[in-house]
This record gives structure tokens, sequence and C-alpha cells, in this order.
């Protein structure tokens, strides 16, 4: 289900970036390095899930959330349109099984860890 996640989580942001956002393609900048950041997130799962579940509400509550609020230091290209606004919501939601399912990963102790805890 994990892979899952993820792959919802980056579709959503992909989407808003290349589909909403004006000259956007996967090897933009704004695209590239956040997808990046999920390979190296990806890489760190052998050991926690802190860091995504982290990234997952970042990118959620800041990309999904707060960056379309009218705030004077944040461009507002393209225009905030209910089609603009549209892809905020899809970006938000795409983020929310990934925040929950490595929130709720990381509370669960790891199952190799309590078995050599119990012979040790």
């Amino acid at each position: 289900m994990l892979p899952l996640t993820i792959a919802l989580s980056w579709l959503g942001f992909v989407l808003h970036n290349v589909a909403d956002l004006p000259g956007q393609h996967l090897l933009s900048p704004e695209t590239l390095y956040p997808t990046l950041v999920y390979l190296v997130l990806i890489a760190l799962l052998r050991w926690t899930t802190w860091p995504l579940f982290a990234w997952a509400v970042l990118q959620g509550l800041g990309g999904g959330v707060l960056s379309v609020l009218p705030l004077p230091f944040l461009p507002f290209e393209p225009a905030q349109t209910l089609h603009h606004y549209s892809f905020h919501v899809i970006y938000l939601l795409t983020q929310i099984p990934l925040a929950v399912l490595t929130y709720r990963a990381a509370l669960q102790p790891r199952q190799g860890k309590q078995v050599a805890d119990s012979h040790g």
C-alpha cells in the first residue's frame, strides 16, 4: 500500500505543476528537485517513515493550502481562479493518504526490533 500512496502523492504534485502552472514539465526545477526528494525519502524508508510523513504534510499544507493564501511574498502566477484552486484541492487530497499511512507506520514498532528485543 505504501508504494501506491507514494505514487499518488507524487502524481498529485506533478499534476499540479505540469497541468496547471505555465511552462512546466517533468524536468523543470520546480518538479525535478521535489521528485529527487521523493527518491531520497524512499531510500530512507528502510530505517524510518518520519521524513516521508513530514514531506507529505509539507506538500499538503505548504503546496496545497498555504501557497494559495493571499500573502504578499507569494507570486500569483497563474491567476488565482477556481480552476487553479481545484488543482490545489487535488494536490492536498493526494497527500493525505501518504501522510496517514506513514504516520501510522512510524508509530508502530518495527517487527524485527520487537523480535530481537524479546530474545535479548
